[in-house]
């Protein structure tokens, strides 16, 4: 007995779904969980879909943070993983450039280091592009804290990034 798909549903995966994993891999900071907490959310967004259908990505969206902040929480439950294994980073690049490529690894690697509020918190704002209102309501968080949370998670990747941009052209990997 299968569920019904609507097809503005169908559209909806058809066109948000590459962003939302996009969204998902910055949260977890593994392609393999991503994937997982996407297929996820899609099947949770398909099975709320009188009640998503008005904001479907806003939906899909609070599903994978939340999906994600329950993943963090076993995961302080059961021995440590290691975090962000070689080559785990290798997401397409859109327009196949080398420079970019390591750019982007380098800030994924950036921020897999910051706590999960303020990686969520700048994921949401420069990623999914957010205001800090919307982002505060999809985290349950006040507006000031939203601000808190992105000044100190942009410092600590400024720090992050320069220090990976002088170890490269010093020489370093």
């Amino acid at each position: 007995m299968g569920m019904q798909v609507d097809s503005l549903f169908e559209t909806f995966v058809e066109r948000r779904s590459t962003d939302l994993l996009r969204t998902a891999y910055l949260l977890t900071g593994d392609r393999g969980h991503a994937e997982d907490l996407l297929q996820t959310a899609l099947l949770r967004t398909a099975q709320h879909w009188p009640r998503a259908r008005a904001a479907p990505e806003a939906y899909a969206r609070r599903v994978l943070v939340n999906l994600s902040r329950d993943r963090i929480r076993r995961l302080f439950r059961r021995p440590r993983e290691t975090s962000m294994t070689p080559g785990a980073d290798n997401l397409p690049a859109a327009d196949g450039g080398y420079d970019q490529l390591t750019d982007r690894r380098l800030i994924v690697r950036a921020l897999a280091t910051l706590p999960t509020r303020q990686r969520e918190v700048i994921v949401l704002r420069f990623f999914e592009d957010l205001s800090v209102d919307q982002t505060a309501d999809l985290l349950g968080f006040s507006a000031g804290t939203v601000k808190s949370y992105t000044s100190r998670a942009l410092i600590r990747l400024r720090e992050l990034l320069a220090d990976s941009t002088a170890t490269t052209s010093i020489g370093g990997s």
